[in-house]
């Protein structure tokens, strides 16, 4: 499955931004979907995910509170809502696909990623 995120950009502190992820090439409703971010000489850090189902999903503990998943499957798109927004929070952000049974938080059980897109929040 290919992968397209975008609608990342500059915002202040306490602002939003609003993410999407298109997906293409096969069926997206078989996969799980994951939100990943990093910033340079780190670790891609898992963000949160959501079930081929849309029922479950799971938060790092860091944007419990501040963000949301969701998706459509109709659309082929999985959405990142991102409120409350904190300088902590810059680093480009990856879409990923999974077709395990269960979601998965480990960036290297994902199969299939996106490119990438850059979220800087300002102080």
């Amino acid at each position: 499955v290919q992968l397209q995120a975008f609608g990342g950009g500059l915002v202040q502190a306490g602002g939003s931004l609003r993410l999407s992820c298109a997906a293409s090439g096969r069926t997206f409703s078989n996969y799980n979907m994951g939100w990943f971010r990093q910033n340079p000489g780190k670790e891609r850090e898992f963000v949160a995910a959501i079930s081929w189902s849309g029922l479950n999903t799971y938060f790092a503990e860091s944007v419990k509170g501040r963000f949301t998943i969701s998706r459509e499957n109709n659309k082929n798109t999985v959405f990142l809502q991102m409120n409350s927004l904190k300088p902590e929070d810059t680093a480009v952000y990856y879409c990923a696909a999974d077709n395990a049974p269960n979601i998965a938080v480990r960036a290297a059980l994902y199969d299939y990623w996106g490119q990438g897109t850059l979220v800087t929040v300002s102080s």
